[in-house]
């Protein structure tokens, strides 16, 4: 019987690599479950062309945005699993989600499978360039001193950007007005119109603080950001052991043949270790983040007790 078994497993490694040999067949489709212009959407695209030179099949970007995420990771769940469908995500659909939707479509530990970590996200305090607060004591004196008067805005409820401001008025005992959207992206849009006072920032709003319309107080990292060394990290700042980095990458549906993962994580690992998209990854105020599956797994398991300690203090939880 053991040498049954042992036959049934060398035959599923050696239909795993003939998969392997022949795939891709036809265009990759990458699901991303933010909307357009986020961090998400934007690694998507810089990481797409390489890929698709590399596959010699077209790489197709869909961006099924909603639900925190839960929408683009459950089409990617219920889809065939052959390589053809993917999903890239922030790791909050993995790591938050589960503590914060009390009814979700698809289980993101059982329905898919870690294929490849693409970049770490860290998230920068930003507030308009008209706002009195120059640094960020007189911006928390000020947060003091209005309690629920200022809001912010995040990609959503239970968001890693939620998070981190909800980690924030802990640790500074202040009181904000949380306004959710659905990405991060139509969020700065409303903090540049003035419709909110500040957010937690995965990068997209560093070309308006270049540009003067913005002002990065902080970063919500362990380290400073290789491309902006002079905001400090929040825990410099006074907020030790700050830390709200999310991690970015592309899952697949649970089923996919291993040797085909394998084969696209090897690939997007030499693709993020180019010096110019390397460079790209940077100047978004991200960073690049090669792994193994194994390790993006693990990384997503020790970020979901971290974030849902968090999520049980702060009693942050969705109607559904």
């Amino acid at each position: 019987m053991r040498t049954y078994f042992l036959a049934l497993s060398m035959v599923a490694t050696l239909v795993s690599q003939s998969e392997a040999q022949t795939w891709p067949t036809q265009p990759i489709k990458i699901i991303v479950n933010f909307p357009a212009g986020g961090a998400a959407d934007q690694l998507t695209r810089l990481i797409g062309q390489p890929l698709q030179d590399t596959f010699r099949q077209s790489i197709v970007i869909e961006n099924r945005a909603g639900a925190g995420g839960n929408i683009g990771g459950d089409a990617v769940a219920k889809a065939t699993p052959d390589g053809h469908t993917l999903l890239i995500s922030s790791g909050g659909m993995v790591a938050i989600n589960p503590h914060n939707y009390s009814n979700m479509p698809f289980s993101p530990t059982k329905d898919l499978v870690p294929v490849a970590s693409v970049a770490r996200v860290p998230f920068y305090l930003v507030v308009r360039s008209n706002n009195q607060a120059k640094d960020f004591g007189a911006f928390i004196a000020d947060l003091r001193a209005n309690p629920g008067k200022r809001s912010y805005g995040s990609p959503g409820i239970g968001s890693s950007p939620h998070l981190a401001s909800e980690i924030m008025g802990r640790m500074t005992g202040t009181e904000t007005v949380h306004i959710p959207y659905r990405g991060a992206a139509p969020a700065l849009n409303d903090l540049l119109g003035g419709q909110i006072d500040f957010l937690f920032d995965p990068g997209i709003a560093i070309e308006h603080a270049k540009s003067g319309a913005l002002r990065i107080l902080a970063i919500g990292s362990p380290k400073r950001s290789p491309q902006l060394p002079d905001v400090p990290t929040l825990d410099e700042l006074g907020l030790k052991g700050f830390d709200a980095d999310a991690l970015f990458g592309l899952y697949a549906p649970t089923g996919t043949p291993p040797a085909v993962i394998a084969k696209l994580n090897g690939e997007i690992n030499r693709v993020l270790a180019t010096p110019s998209l390397s460079e790209k990854i940077l100047t978004m105020g991200n960073i690049p983040a090669p792994m193994s599956p194994g390790d993006f797994g693990m990384k997503s398991e020790r970020d979901s007790e971290r974030f849902g300690a968090i999520i049980k203090e702060r009693g942050i939880k969705l109607a559904n």
